[in-house]
């Protein structure tokens, strides 16, 4: 069972989270966040990896710490329990419509973190979530689980719709990359011989 739990405690936040690769996709994450909390549900439901979080943060200043420290974690979540990557299949893309929107993501567990964000979210805030914050936790979870990842937006006048395709196109992709590849099940899937 490829699984990992990960606890991150700072004077900002207190965070657990616990994730399982080789899931159904379930889900129970509790930021305090309402609309991060959604996005992190789409994430576990659209990768398959069951996923639950806990985080208490300091929403009293603002949201960033919380999003941008569950980021970290997961990321380092997801390093652990794919251990030394042999059998997996690397690679994931989408390219996921959502009415308005279309997300293009692709990414490489590389172990070789890196961000390339082409995403303009049209208004700064999803209720009362601030936007640029979309980016901030994918910096992070891209920099932690050492993933290149590229995020597109090709379409979208809807802030929500644009921001949620995105989370799904990455769970997408995270699916499809971490899933075992039964042609090269036993083998690191790269020449370097590891990853």
């Amino acid at each position: 069972m490829r699984s990992a739990t990960v606890t991150r405690k700072t004077a900002e936040t207190d965070i657990s989270v616990k994730i399982t690769l080789d899931g159904s996709g379930s889900y129970d994450n509790q930021t305090g966040v309402g609309f991060f909390d959604h996005m992190l549900d789409q994430l576990a439901r659209h990768s398959l990896i069951d996923m639950t979080i806990r985080c208490a943060g300091d929403l009293h200043i603002d949201d960033h710490h919380t999003v941008e420290d569950v980021g970290i974690a997961l990321g380092q979540a997801l390093t652990q329990a794919l251990g030394d990557k042999r059998g997996i299949r690397r690679y994931g893309a989408c390219l996921l419509p959502m009415d308005d929107a279309l997300v293009r993501a692709a990414l490489d567990l590389s172990g070789r973190p890196y961000l390339v964000w082409n995403m303009e979210l049209p208004t700064p805030r999803i209720g009362t979530f601030d936007t640029e914050l979309v980016r901030e936790f994918f910096q992070a979870f891209s920099t932690h689980g050492g993933i290149t990842l590229h995020v597109d937006a090709l379409h979208g006048i809807n802030s929500h719709h644009m921001a949620e395709a995105a989370f799904k196109a990455v769970a997408r992709s995270l699916r499809e990359a971490v899933e075992s590849d039964p042609r090269k099940a036993d083998a690191i899937p790269s020449t370097k011989g590891s990853l």
